[in-house]
């Protein structure tokens, strides 16, 4: 049987060592450059760009065909879209409803609004920890909670 399942070389652990730490700088540096918005509370498509890049990373470190150069030019590639994507987004309203959701009133008055929980899958028990987490016992006692974009539920207490 190989020992190769559990150890191959020297080489290739020195290897990851290497373009791991050189690609996870590279990648830091630049989501930093991109600026807070690629850092911000994830949408669904942030969430999207996010999982590529850390596809990317992964490639990267532990798949030996693929050079650190085209690592990181793929990982620029994907900052640069998400840039590009938020930069239209923000003056053009029907460019960026395309990208987002909106958010989503699901209690209303202190009442359930049961046909949007139903729309954004959303229990009374999940809305019930939100409420929680306000220090609130119950609807009765807030004017709404909404679903926002990024998935976080917004209390609005009572004047």
């Amino acid at each position: 049987m190989s020992d190769a399942i559990y150890f191959d070389s020297w080489a290739g652990l020195l290897r990851i060592l290497i373009i791991g730490f050189t690609a996870y700088v590279t990648l830091v540096v630049m989501l930093r450059l991109s600026g807070k918005r690629t850092l911000s509370k994830m949408n669904a498509f942030d969430l999207i760009v996010t999982v590529a890049l850390g596809s990317v990373l992964a490639a990267v470190i532990l798949n030996r065909a693929i050079p650190l150069a085209e690592g990181v030019l793929a990982l620029a590639l994907l900052i640069f879209f998400q840039f590009v994507i938020t930069y239209f987004s923000v003056p053009n309203d029907r460019f960026e409803r395309l990208l987002k959701s909106e958010p989503t009133l699901l209690v209303h008055e202190g009442r359930y609004l049961d046909t949007a929980l139903k729309r954004q899958r959303v229990t009374r028990d999940e809305v019930g920890a939100a409420l929680r987490a306000q220090g609130k016992l119950s609807v009765v006692e807030v004017r709404s909670v909404v679903l926002e974009t990024d998935g976080t539920m917004t209390v609005v207490p009572q004047n």
